[in-house]
């Protein structure tokens, strides 16, 4: 009998976890929109950086990284992050388990293709530089949340809003500041306001 894979069938799951549990939320948000998204930004990041800065990143290598950054929460929900980052000692221990989710789904791959999906849930040094764009791409996607929710009227987003912004900041990445200064506003704005 041939054996069975269920590494994709578990990533199809992304879909059925939601995000901002803690938060009252005017529109739901699942791990797979959000994924999606943090691929979309960490891929325009990663273009900011070569078109703009100079740089030389591997802007495909950032929008996969950042479209399975989260696929541990499969097994592991979605932790919230005043919760996941209390202390040291938390985040330590979340890290680990993160791994050890990331350890499991691969699992789940025939032995020949584990290489190439290790490389993309654990980027290691190789793609140091598009793994820290993607997590920016992450928190960049957060707060893009916060202002959809503000927009929408619900004041439960606020002090996250102002939070996640800080944190952006404090990134310092020239990438994520170029995109703040010239991209961000047009998400203030109504769909009319943005049509071509």
């Amino acid at each position: 009998m041939q054996e069975t894979y269920g590494f994709f069938a578990m990533m199809a799951r992304l879909k059925w976890i939601d995000r901002w549990a803690l938060m009252r939320n005017s529109s739901d948000e699942n791990l797979a929109s959000h994924s999606l998204d943090v691929a979309m930004l960490a891929h325009a990041l990663c273009v900011i950086g070569n078109e703009r800065l100079g740089k030389n990143l591997n802007a495909d290598r950032a929008a996969v990284i950042g479209m399975y950054h989260d696929v541990s929460e499969i097994l592991t929900g979605d932790m919230p992050t005043p919760v996941k980052y209390f202390n040291r000692e938390i985040r330590s221990a979340y890290k680990d388990v993160e791994r050890d989710a990331n350890m499991r789904l691969l699992a789940l791959l025939p032995q020949d293709l584990r290489a190439q999906f290790t490389h993309v849930l654990e980027p290691g040094e190789k793609y140091a530089r598009e793994k820290r764009l993607a997590k920016g791409a992450d928190k960049l996607s957060a707060y893009i949340k916060c202002i959809e929710e503000r927009k929408a009227g619900n004041r439960e987003f606020e002090s996250a809003e102002k939070s996640t912004l800080e944190a952006l900041h404090e990134m310092k990445l020239e990438e994520i500041e170029i995109f703040l200064k010239e991209f961000l506003p047009a998400y203030e704005k109504t769909l009319d306001e943005i049509r071509p």
